[in-house]
Protein backbone atom coordinates (compact mmCIF):
# COMPACT_ATOMS: atom_id res chain seq x y z
CA UNK A 1 0.00 0.00 0.00
CA UNK A 2 1.30 3.09 -0.96
CA UNK A 3 2.64 5.91 1.64
CA UNK A 4 0.34 8.66 2.31
CA UNK A 5 1.19 11.91 0.20
CA UNK A 6 3.80 14.61 2.17
CA UNK A 7 4.52 16.63 -0.85
CA UNK A 8 2.73 17.81 -4.05
CA UNK A 9 3.78 20.16 -6.37
CA UNK A 10 4.63 20.98 -9.94
CA UNK A 11 8.54 20.41 -10.78
CA UNK A 12 8.92 22.62 -13.98
CA UNK A 13 11.57 23.90 -16.76
CA UNK A 14 14.05 20.98 -14.97
CA UNK A 15 17.47 21.82 -16.76
CA UNK A 16 20.20 18.78 -15.99
CA UNK A 17 23.80 19.31 -16.69
CA UNK A 18 25.20 15.51 -16.19
CA UNK A 19 29.14 15.34 -15.55
CA UNK A 20 31.17 12.28 -15.16
CA UNK A 21 33.45 11.69 -11.85
CA UNK A 22 35.29 9.43 -10.05
CA UNK A 23 32.87 7.36 -7.83
CA UNK A 24 35.41 7.03 -5.13
CA UNK A 25 34.32 10.74 -3.88
CA UNK A 26 30.70 9.50 -3.97
CA UNK A 27 31.48 6.57 -1.90
CA UNK A 28 30.83 8.75 1.61
CA UNK A 29 27.90 10.00 0.42
CA UNK A 30 25.98 6.53 0.14
CA UNK A 31 23.29 5.64 2.12
CA UNK A 32 23.21 1.96 3.82
CA UNK A 33 21.92 -0.71 1.16
CA UNK A 34 22.35 1.50 -2.05
CA UNK A 35 24.89 0.81 -4.40
CA UNK A 36 25.68 3.30 -7.58
CA UNK A 37 24.12 2.93 -10.69
CA UNK A 38 25.90 3.54 -13.60
CA UNK A 39 25.38 4.97 -16.77
CA UNK A 40 27.32 2.20 -19.27
CA UNK A 41 30.12 2.34 -16.77
CA UNK A 42 30.15 5.72 -15.83
CA UNK A 43 29.30 7.21 -12.67
CA UNK A 44 27.36 10.48 -13.08
CA UNK A 45 26.13 13.40 -11.25
CA UNK A 46 24.28 16.22 -12.08
CA UNK A 47 23.05 19.77 -11.80
CA UNK A 48 19.92 20.59 -11.42
CA UNK A 49 17.62 23.60 -12.01
CA UNK A 50 14.46 23.69 -11.87
CA UNK A 51 11.14 25.96 -10.80
CA UNK A 52 8.53 24.50 -7.84
CA UNK A 53 5.19 25.49 -8.69
CA UNK A 54 1.67 25.24 -6.47
CA UNK A 55 3.29 23.62 -3.51
CA UNK A 56 1.68 21.96 -0.60
CA UNK A 57 2.93 20.46 2.47
CA UNK A 58 0.55 17.63 3.63
CA UNK A 59 -2.22 19.28 1.61
CA UNK A 60 -1.44 22.51 3.05
CA UNK A 61 -0.05 25.36 0.84
CA UNK A 62 2.23 27.59 3.17
CA UNK A 63 2.06 31.72 2.53
CA UNK A 64 5.61 32.35 0.52
CA UNK A 65 6.26 28.87 0.25
CA UNK A 66 4.66 28.16 -2.80
CA UNK A 67 6.44 29.08 -5.90
CA UNK A 68 10.11 29.32 -6.01
CA UNK A 69 13.53 28.06 -7.32
CA UNK A 70 15.77 25.01 -6.35
CA UNK A 71 19.19 24.33 -7.56
CA UNK A 72 20.36 20.58 -6.73
CA UNK A 73 23.37 18.80 -6.67
CA UNK A 74 22.27 14.48 -7.27
CA UNK A 75 23.66 11.15 -8.33
CA UNK A 76 21.53 7.94 -9.06
CA UNK A 77 21.57 4.57 -6.64
CA UNK A 78 19.96 1.78 -6.73
CA UNK A 79 18.04 -0.29 -3.68
CA UNK A 80 17.18 -3.94 -3.76
CA UNK A 81 14.07 -4.53 -1.69
CA UNK A 82 14.04 -8.44 -1.99
CA UNK A 83 12.45 -8.96 -5.07
CA UNK A 84 12.69 -5.56 -7.57
CA UNK A 85 15.72 -3.10 -7.98
CA UNK A 86 14.73 0.38 -7.30
CA UNK A 87 16.71 3.22 -9.03
CA UNK A 88 17.11 6.75 -6.92
CA UNK A 89 18.46 9.58 -6.44
CA UNK A 90 20.49 11.06 -3.21
CA UNK A 91 21.36 14.46 -3.26
CA UNK A 92 24.81 15.40 -2.44
CA UNK A 93 23.09 19.62 -1.88
CA UNK A 94 20.06 21.34 -2.42
CA UNK A 95 19.97 25.00 -2.22
CA UNK A 96 16.46 26.73 -1.58
CA UNK A 97 15.34 30.76 -1.49
CA UNK A 98 13.12 29.57 2.14
CA UNK A 99 14.51 28.90 5.39
CA UNK A 100 11.20 26.87 6.55
CA UNK A 101 12.03 24.15 3.44
CA UNK A 102 15.34 23.81 4.81
CA UNK A 103 14.10 23.42 8.42
CA UNK A 104 11.43 20.59 7.69
CA UNK A 105 13.32 19.06 4.55
CA UNK A 106 16.47 18.70 6.75
CA UNK A 107 14.72 17.48 9.90
CA UNK A 108 11.97 15.06 8.70
CA UNK A 109 14.35 13.87 5.36
CA UNK A 110 17.48 14.10 6.37
CA UNK A 111 17.99 15.90 3.34
CA UNK A 112 20.79 18.57 2.90
CA UNK A 113 19.44 21.96 2.01
CA UNK A 114 20.50 24.96 2.13
CA UNK A 115 18.36 28.50 1.82
CA UNK A 116 20.21 30.95 -0.75
CA UNK A 117 18.55 34.10 -2.32
CA UNK A 118 17.73 32.91 -5.20
CA UNK A 119 16.22 33.88 -8.90
CA UNK A 120 15.44 32.77 -12.66
CA UNK A 121 14.66 34.12 -16.20
CA UNK A 122 13.28 32.48 -18.95
CA UNK A 123 14.22 34.50 -22.48
CA UNK A 124 12.34 33.21 -25.63
CA UNK A 125 14.44 33.75 -28.87
CA UNK A 126 12.68 31.98 -31.93
CA UNK A 127 12.58 28.31 -31.84
CA UNK A 128 14.84 28.32 -28.40
CA UNK A 129 14.13 29.58 -25.50
CA UNK A 130 17.17 30.01 -22.35
CA UNK A 131 16.59 29.21 -18.67
CA UNK A 132 18.97 30.85 -16.31
CA UNK A 133 18.78 29.86 -12.30
CA UNK A 134 21.28 31.72 -10.08
CA UNK A 135 21.98 31.33 -6.42
CA UNK A 136 23.72 34.00 -4.10
CA UNK A 137 26.77 33.05 -2.24
CA UNK A 138 29.02 35.31 -0.11
CA UNK A 139 27.86 37.80 -2.15
CA UNK A 140 28.55 36.19 -5.70
CA UNK A 141 25.95 35.13 -8.16
CA UNK A 142 26.29 31.41 -9.36
CA UNK A 143 24.99 30.61 -12.30
CA UNK A 144 23.36 27.41 -14.39
CA UNK A 145 21.61 27.43 -17.47
CA UNK A 146 21.22 26.23 -20.90
CA UNK A 147 19.64 27.05 -24.51
CA UNK A 148 16.54 24.54 -25.25
CA UNK A 149 14.90 23.42 -28.33
CA UNK A 150 11.35 24.35 -27.81
CA UNK A 151 10.68 20.78 -29.72
CA UNK A 152 9.54 18.40 -26.97
CA UNK A 153 9.70 14.49 -27.94
CA UNK A 154 9.36 11.64 -25.30
CA UNK A 155 11.88 10.25 -23.92
CA UNK A 156 13.31 7.22 -25.71
CA UNK A 157 13.87 4.07 -24.46
CA UNK A 158 17.41 3.23 -23.24
CA UNK A 159 18.39 6.49 -23.46
CA UNK A 160 20.62 8.90 -21.57
CA UNK A 161 17.43 10.93 -20.78
CA UNK A 162 15.84 7.90 -19.37
CA UNK A 163 18.52 7.10 -17.29
CA UNK A 164 18.69 10.30 -15.80
CA UNK A 165 15.04 11.62 -15.67
CA UNK A 166 13.47 8.17 -14.50
CA UNK A 167 14.27 7.81 -11.12
CA UNK A 168 11.07 7.26 -8.84
CA UNK A 169 12.99 6.86 -5.60
CA UNK A 170 14.87 9.06 -2.93
CA UNK A 171 17.44 7.65 -0.86
CA UNK A 172 18.93 9.87 2.19
CA UNK A 173 21.46 7.96 5.08
CA UNK A 174 20.63 8.21 8.40
CA UNK A 175 23.64 6.95 9.36
CA UNK A 176 25.59 3.45 8.92
CA UNK A 177 23.36 0.84 8.95
CA UNK A 178 20.03 2.91 8.09
CA UNK A 179 18.76 4.76 5.29
CA UNK A 180 15.52 6.72 4.33
CA UNK A 181 13.49 5.86 1.16
CA UNK A 182 10.89 8.02 -0.25
CA UNK A 183 8.53 7.22 -3.40
CA UNK A 184 8.59 10.16 -6.24
CA UNK A 185 5.37 10.15 -8.63
CA UNK A 186 4.85 11.55 -11.97
CA UNK A 187 4.14 11.17 -15.27
CA UNK A 188 7.20 10.40 -18.06
CA UNK A 189 7.96 13.73 -18.86
CA UNK A 190 8.71 14.70 -22.14
CA UNK A 191 12.53 16.57 -22.83
CA UNK A 192 14.05 18.86 -25.48
CA UNK A 193 17.91 19.39 -27.13
CA UNK A 194 20.40 21.61 -24.88
CA UNK A 195 22.97 23.68 -26.13
CA UNK A 196 25.69 26.44 -25.36
CA UNK A 197 25.29 25.37 -21.14
CA UNK A 198 26.37 27.17 -18.64
CA UNK A 199 27.27 26.35 -15.06
CA UNK A 200 29.68 28.86 -13.31
CA UNK A 201 29.78 28.47 -9.33
CA UNK A 202 32.45 28.27 -6.58
CA UNK A 203 32.17 24.61 -6.86
CA UNK A 204 34.80 23.92 -3.72
CA UNK A 205 32.74 25.90 -1.61
CA UNK A 206 29.54 24.65 -2.44
CA UNK A 207 30.37 21.03 -2.65
CA UNK A 208 34.06 20.49 -1.62
CA UNK A 209 37.18 20.42 -3.21
CA UNK A 210 36.65 16.89 -4.40
CA UNK A 211 34.25 17.65 -7.11
CA UNK A 212 35.79 20.88 -8.39
CA UNK A 213 37.80 18.91 -11.19
CA UNK A 214 35.22 17.28 -12.24
CA UNK A 215 32.31 19.95 -12.68
CA UNK A 216 35.11 22.40 -14.30
CA UNK A 217 34.64 20.22 -16.96
CA UNK A 218 32.28 20.44 -19.70
CA UNK A 219 29.35 18.34 -19.40
CA UNK A 220 29.09 15.03 -20.06
CA UNK A 221 25.16 15.55 -21.34
CA UNK A 222 22.74 18.19 -21.10
CA UNK A 223 18.95 17.89 -20.59
CA UNK A 224 15.98 19.82 -20.28
CA UNK A 225 12.40 18.43 -19.37
CA UNK A 226 8.99 20.34 -19.68
CA UNK A 227 7.98 18.49 -16.08
CA UNK A 228 4.59 18.07 -14.23
CA UNK A 229 2.79 17.25 -11.27
CA UNK A 230 4.80 15.71 -8.59
CA UNK A 231 4.06 13.38 -5.54
CA UNK A 232 6.37 13.35 -2.69
CA UNK A 233 5.26 10.25 -0.67
CA UNK A 234 5.96 9.94 3.59
CA UNK A 235 9.37 7.95 3.65
CA UNK A 236 10.29 4.81 5.22
CA UNK A 237 13.24 3.36 6.84
CA UNK A 238 15.45 0.42 5.71
CA UNK A 239 17.53 -0.75 8.46
CA UNK A 240 18.36 -4.46 6.45
CA UNK A 241 20.47 -4.99 3.33
CA UNK A 242 19.17 -7.78 1.05
CA UNK A 243 21.54 -9.35 -1.74
CA UNK A 244 19.69 -10.80 -4.65
CA UNK A 245 21.14 -14.17 -6.71
CA UNK A 246 22.29 -11.81 -9.61
CA UNK A 247 22.77 -7.98 -10.14
CA UNK A 248 21.02 -7.61 -13.14
CA UNK A 249 22.71 -4.81 -15.49
CA UNK A 250 20.99 -1.63 -16.11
Amino acid sequence: MAKRKFLQAEWNNLLMLNYEVDPEILKPYLPFATVLDLYEGKALVSMVGFLFQETSVLGVKWPFHVNFEEVNLRFYVKHFDGTTWKRGAVFVSEIVPKSLIVLVANNLYKEHYSAMPMRHSIAPAGDYTTYLYEWKLNGAWNKLGGTVSNRFEDIEPNSGEEFIFEHYWGYNSLGAKKTMEYQVEHVSWQVAQVKDPVFEADIAKLYGEKFTPFLKKPPFSAFFAKGSEINVRIGKKITTALTPAISPAF
